[in-house]
């Protein structure tokens, strides 16, 4: 099993557990983790000797009810109790599997990932068991062993007995795709202490650094870098609920300024939504000088988001050179590439109409097709990036965009109990040399200069009379085209017509009064807007235009449009469809 030192220490870690119990020997009174409340109130907090203290009396009552091995479904709200949960599952030497709470139109997937997984037990809170326990048991699903552990004393921490880190397996990540088989990703103790290193090594965090989070804990990129990165450097974490972003970003960026963060982690929109919600007003007394790596992955990184969020909030202290984009994937536990912390963001710019035929052709910024693209680093530390064409599983050229396949210590061990899938996208080898196994992604790409550049996903291109789009393109025009429309709520598919392709576009309209529409939106308007602009920028013609309630639109946990969902309710006529004046 890999061992990795801790901070400047020469002692070695070779598991997750024993990276908090050294923690909790050297810096027992520490404060950990501390949560925050919409009102930026510290509610709760932990010390590393507290978390400890908590993991071995949740693992004491957890081993008097299950043995090593068995799978445990964690439905927790936001708030550091599912730390302490995922941490006594790991001391127990059970499969913990982070998950968001279930409303009731998700309890079937729910029973999908418990039947998929061989899920014995539930760890949720004591407030909400009650009530989420009805629930699974009205769905008439497995029968399950519940636990809440906000009310377990302390003393079952006598009863722990440190397990023995079999097959190295920690816990499975579900991913969070659409409506096929859930499928959970095998995580080991060794490639969660390969890539919490990685990170570390990419944005250089010290002993002085200090996290600020409002990512779900139950999704790879909140659970990782929100939870596992702090407790491997030793530095402090502020949370606070995804709710309180969305509904005031100013929350985020004051939590920055007082507890003096210096790194913090979200997705392309999140930095968009400061820049649209955010008023000069809100920001004063804002000090953002101690932000030195503002990691931005998750979705497509624009160049105007990084641009725009610069002029706005530079003259409270924030500098360009903090942004740092990245690229990864749960199948790899959480990175594969990231801009390193002192390098400015990269960009290149490319033809648009030569990427959508996968060639890479540069150009200038002035060029009629130029098309401007975000680098997410050059992969290091032991992670190796190829290039390939998935039809002939050969390596592509330089100027070729292909399938982006990934290797090294961070790539999990595959999919729970599913040999066959694991093995296709597990263990890929390059069809002349041999060479693997390798990740297939799934994701399209192209490296320059060693820098990594996305450009898309295989299962979404949009094909039409020969020529290939990429819906994320399609929906950046949409969203710019009238101010009624909400940003990253867009998504374009197509769909089969008489044997020929057709572009369905589908977006979120703001309807509700002092929204963008100030209550005298005009469907027809709007439909038209789009159809010129797609029409204009792509020359597509869209076949049908779907405008959608807010906050109905299909998305992952990670606020991704969940395309294949969008196509289906347009197929069964389940979106939620707005109604607006004509």
């Amino acid at each position: 099993m890999q061992s990795v030192a801790i901070s400047q220490s020469v002692v070695t870690a070779s598991n997750i557990i024993d990276l908090l119990r050294l923690r909790a020997m050297r810096q027992p009174a520490q404060r950990a983790y501390t949560f925050l409340t919409d009102d930026e109130v510290e509610v709760d907090n932990l010390t590393y000797a507290g978390l400890d203290l908590r993991a071995r009396a949740i693992a004491g009552l957890l081993e008097q009810h299950c043995a090593k091995g068995e799978r445990v479904l964690l439905l927790y709200p936001p708030g550091l109790e599912f730390i302490s949960a995922f941490f006594g599952c790991l001391y127990s030497g059970t499969i913990p599997i982070p998950y968001p709470l279930p409303s009731q139109r998700q309890l079937q997937r729910v029973q999908l990932i418990v039947a998929d997984a061989g899920a014995s037990t539930v760890l949720t809170t004591s407030m909400l068991l009650p009530a989420i326990r009805r629930r699974f048991d009205e769905s008439g699903g497995t029968a399950l062993r519940w636990l809440s552990t906000d009310d377990i004393p302390n003393e079952y921490a006598d009863h722990w007995r440190e397990p023995v880190i079999a097959g190295g397996l920690a816990y499975l990540q579900y991913t969070s795709g659409s409506t096929s088989t859930p499928k959970g990703v095998m995580v080991t103790h060794e490639n969660v202490l390969h890539n919490v290193a990685y990170l570390d090594h990419v944005f250089d965090h010290g002993s002085e650094s200090a996290f600020v989070t409002w990512l779900p804990h139950f999704h790879d990129m909140g659970l990782v870098y929100g939870v596992i990165v702090p407790l491997f450097k030793g530095f402090p974490c502020y949370a606070m609920t995804p709710l309180s972003i969305v509904q005031q970003p100013i929350r985020w960026l004051r939590a920055i300024s007082r507890y003096r963060g210096t790194h913090t982690v979200g997705p392309n929109f999140a930095y968009a939504h400061c820049i649209r919600k955010i008023k000069p007003e809100r920001c004063e007394g804002l000090d953002l000088s101690s932000w030195r790596g503002a990691i931005n992955g998750s979705e497509p990184v624009r160049q105007e988001t990084l641009e725009e969020f610069t002029r706005r909030f530079a003259p409270y202290g924030f500098r360009k050179t903090v942004f740092c984009p990245g690229y990864g994937l749960a199948e790899a536990t959480l990175m594969v590439s990231g801009t390193r912390q002192q390098d400015d963001p990269a960009f290149c710019t490319v033809r648009a109409d030569k990427l959508l035929e996968h060639r890479v052709v540069e150009c200038s910024p002035d060029h009629e097709q130029a098309q401007t693209l975000m680098g997410n680093g050059r992969p290091t530390f032991g992670t190796t990036v190829l290039i390939v064409d998935p039809k002939t599983l050969r390596e592509c050229p330089r100027d070729r965009v292909g399938e982006i396949w990934v290797g090294g210590p961070s790539i999990t061990l595959g999919y729970w109990n599913q040999p066959e899938e694991t093995e296709t996208k597990f263990r890929a080898r390059l069809a002349d040399t041999g060479e693997g196994p390798f990740l297939r992604t799934g994701d399209l790409g192209f490296l320059l200069d060693r820098e990594l550049y996305i450009t898309g996903r295989i299962s979404d291109v949009i094909i039409i009379a020969g020529r290939n789009y990429h819906p994320q393109d399609i929906e950046l025009t949409v969203e710019h085209c009238h101010p009624a429309i909400r940003p990253s709520c867009c998504g374009a598919f197509s769909i089969d017509v008489d044997g020929e392709e057709q572009l369905i576009v589908v977006a979120e309209v703001d309807h509700r009064p002092g929204g963008n529409g100030n209550g005298t939106l005009k469907e027809q308007e709007i439909v038209q807007a789009i159809r010129e602009a797609v029409a204009a920028t792509h020359q597509l013609q869209a076949y049908e235009v779907v405008l959608l309630r807010s906050g109905t639109i299909p998305k992952t946990s990670s606020g991704k449009i969940r395309r294949k969902d969008c196509k289906i309710g347009f197929q069964n006529q389940t979106l939620s469809r707005v109604l607006l004046n004509r």
